[in-house]
């Protein structure tokens, strides 16, 4: 399979496992009430924090099992194949048997914790491949703003079907990729025969790895921030019903996946700074705009707004974790990428959400933008640094 088929097959993978998970999102409410929760924002908070939780505590161990093994391609199977069972479950056991919420909710654990490995390592395989760090994270990138584009009015519509035909979308979904993944080619470097705790040490020879994985911490609080406080927001002050507002969240991620592999092509031209820097302060005060929009008309506008500067800064984020990771140790940089992301998914969920709930959805919008600018300007030094002072392998 040649490098460009390869990505193709990768980034569909990738697609995939994004559309699965935000199905979900846009009647988040509706599924957890369901699936027997007593409320809504509460509910949904912990059902969606659960699976990032999840992603937290097992993205560094398929990571690390990946690269000790010198393989990606069984493990992403067993993940796929491990979260499509979890979603039927989902949907299934609430219907057979009286399980209380709490249940539930460690149920969406299991099924996170396969989920990620099928996604982390497909990403681990991007970066293996040869071509530009930045076309191939490029890729990778309007893979998952398309995924997320076309799963929330995909998904939307679904809850119009029922509440729980999303989770058996999410299911099918999972099935195809674990068929999928059977044909693609490992190309992961020779296994790291340090062993496990060897390789997850190793990372801490490589500190700046912390800048990108600042940066996909608040860019994921930022997702999470929409799929929970954003969903309920427009459901509740502009009265938008689960199809209304899946069409509101694809204004944020069509241009949010259509550009971002020209723009990740311009990062490996123009270099990491102005992308990741300029479109992450920029990004936190368009998060702000949404939250002044006087009319949903507005609001709109501004989601579109905001999915172009995410746009610009996501795949040059990405590219610079491949443009430091040594290339034995991928899988594990990968990997810490992801869980500082899904910690700041869980973060957008738990903080925002309760930000929400006690303060209103305003503050809730202004804490969100201002953490993304803080973080702009507190590692634009570093950036400027390395401009002058060039580390190997950064461009």
């Amino acid at each position: 399979m040649t490098p460009r088929r390869a990505r193709v097959v990768l980034s569909t993978i990738v697609f995939s496992v994004l559309l699965a998970q935000v199905l979900l999102y846009p009647g988040i409410d509706t599924l957890v009430r369901a699936l027997g929760a007593t409320t809504e924002l509460d509910a949904s908070m912990w059902f969606l924090a659960a699976e990032f939780a999840a992603f937290v505590a097992f993205a560094g161990v398929w990571g690390a099992l990946s690269d000790t093994a010198g393989k990606r391609r069984p493990f992403i199977v067993m993940g796929a194949l491990g979260g499509a069972v979890g979603y039927a479950l989902l949907a299934l056991l609430p219907q057979l048997f009286a399980i209380p919420f709490e249940g539930i909710v460690v149920l969406r654990g299991l099924q996170g914790a396969a989920t990620i490995g099928a996604f982390s390592l497909t990403m681990t395989m991007l970066m293996d491949l040869e071509g530009g760090h930045g076309r191939n994270m490029g890729a990778a990138g309007i893979a998952i703003g398309l995924g997320m584009s076309l799963g929330s009015p995909i998904g939307g519509q679904l809850y119009e079907i029922g509440p729980f035909v999303p989770l058996f979308g999410a299911s099918g979904l999972l099935v195809f990729i674990g068929l999928l993944a059977t044909r693609i080619e490992d190309r992961a470097p020779d296994p790291d025969r340090a062993g496990f705790l060897a390789v997850l040490k190793g990372l801490r020879a490589q500190p700046e790895l912390g800048v990108p994985f600042a940066y996909g911490f608040i860019d994921r609080f930022t997702a999470g921030f929409f799929a929970l406080v954003g969903t309920l927001y427009f459901r509740n002050v502009f009265e938008l019903s689960p199809g209304a507002t899946g069409l509101m969240l694809a204004l944020f991620f069509a241009p949010f996946a259509l550009f971002q592999y020209p723009f990740g092509v311009v990062s490996d031209r123009i270099g990491r700074t102005i992308p990741v820097v300029v479109g992450s302060a920029a990004y936190g005060i368009g998060v702000w705009g949404v939250g002044l929009a006087p009319t949903v008309e507005t609001a709109g506008g501004m989601m579109v707004v905001v999915g172009l500067l995410g746009a610009l800064m996501a795949p040059a984020t990405m590219a610079l974790v491949t443009d430091i990771a040594q290339e034995t140790r991928r899988g594990v940089a990968m990997a810490g990428f992801n869980v500082f992301g899904s910690l700041g998914f869980l973060g957008g969920v738990l903080i925002a959400g309760s930000i929400a709930s006690g303060y209103g959805y305003f503050a809730a919008f202004l804490a969100t933008g201002g953490l993304e600018l803080a973080v702009a300007l507190m590692t634009l030094p570093v950036f400027l640094r390395w401009g002058q002072n060039r580390p190997e392998g950064l461009p």
